[in-house]
């Protein structure tokens, strides 16, 4: 599986932003998908993901009710949908797909397949 995020960019503090996971490859329809970010000088932090199985969805406290995950089956794609972006939320963001078990879905061992990563960045 190869993933592409994109639609980062720079956005102003209360703004939005939709980031795309385009996948080739494979279809995602069996894989778990997440979104990971990472600032400068900080490790690689859970953001959200989706289960294949089931379909639940689960999100960092840092990032609920702000931010959306869902998946196009027809299009292979993964969305981060973005909305009250703050400072904070700043990094680069990458989107993985792997086949853990549940208990492995926050942690980035839990993924295999990763994309490159796209550059978000809030201003305030």
């Amino acid at each position: 599986v190869q993933l592409q995020a994109s639609g980062g960019g720079l956005v102003q503090v209360g703004g939005s932003l939709r980031l795309s996971c385009a996948a080739s490859g494979r279809s995602l329809s069996r894989y778990n998908m997440g979104w990971f970010r990472q600032a400068p000088g900080k490790e690689r932090e859970f953001v959200c993901a989706f289960k294949w199985s089931g379909g639940n969805t689960y999100y960092d406290d840092s990032v609920k009710g702000r931010f959306t995950i869902s998946r196009d089956g027809a299009k292979n794609t993964v969305y981060l949908q973005m909305n009250s972006l703050r400072p904070e939320d700043t990094a680069v963001y990458y989107c993985a797909a792997g086949q853990g078990i549940l208990s492995t879905i926050r942690l980035t061992n839990g993924y295999v397949y990763w994309g490159r990563g796209t550059q978000v960045t809030v201003s305030s």
